[in-house]
């Protein structure tokens, strides 16, 4: 059996000082003519598609294809540049590094994504953080407005990585907000939060999350978290990386 783990991205692996917020709000104005896009727009846990369509929305602004086209295409390259910038609380999470070369050093699982950053983005903030080669597939969020449809986008790509679906009950979703742990319930999946991002330990374990930790430093916590804290060595780290 493998164990099929699927990490999000922004509070959970890493925090990147607020770049994807600033790219954001930069890509509304010139694309949407409004400098306020993000205002009273939740961003903890949706999907980047969800996002620009609800600023839109707010504003009372034509989106159609070729302008969500258009503000992808400027988001990403403001982001290269904003990623780059100091910001609060910016860098890898505890534990993250750890967990990840644990992981990759077995062969009885199977590291991916599934987050609601567009899958540019999400190369961007991982490439920059060195983060990236640990994940060979994953789900993004480009065209889903509703995180819980990416968990069967995410076990297709897994399954033509060369991995055999499983029960649903053989994936963990780590994620750091109840939306998160809403996609896991959705398809029967087990959750692991960690309250690294918006969310305290208290809401995390209310939203029904299967596990709740501070952060992922305590390496041990996260293998018995995950179910595979008893297992065999596979590989080596540098057989990991995106295909």
């Amino acid at each position: 059996m493998t164990t099929i783990i699927l990490f999000d991205i922004d509070g959970t692996l890493v925090l990147t000082g607020q770049a994807g917020a600033r790219a954001m709000t930069r890509a509304f104005h010139e694309v949407f003519g409004h400098a306020t896009g993000l205002d009273s727009v939740p961003m903890a846990g949706r999907t980047d598609a969800w996002i620009v369509a609800t600023m839109a929305a707010l504003h009372g602004a034509v989106h159609d294809d070729e302008l969500l086209t258009r503000f992808h295409d400027t988001y990403i390259d403001y982001l290269t540049h904003e990623i780059e910038k100091p910001g609060p609380r910016k860098g890898v999470l505890p534990g993250v590094r750890q967990v990840l070369d644990a992981l990759a050093a077995r062969d009885d699982v199977f590291v991916g994504l599934l987050t609601g950053n567009y899958e540019r983005g999400a190369r961007i903030k991982l490439e920059y953080f060195d983060l990236w080669r640990y994940f060979r597939c994953g789900a993004f969020g480009d065209g889903a407005r509703e995180r819980n449809a990416l968990f069967g986008t995410a076990l297709e790509r897994v399954e033509a990585c060369g991995v055999p679906r499983g029960a649903p009950s053989d994936v963990v979703i780590i994620g750091d907000t109840p939306l998160d742990v809403a996609v896991a319930q959705s398809g029967g999946a087990r959750s692991l939060g960690v309250a690294t991002g918006s969310y305290d330990l208290a809401a995390l374990k209310a939203s029904g999350a299967d596990v709740v930790l501070e952060d992922l430093s305590n390496l041990d916590a996260v293998m018995a978290a995950l179910g595979v804290n008893e297992g065999r060595p596979g590989t080596a780290p540098g057989r990991v990386g995106w295909r």
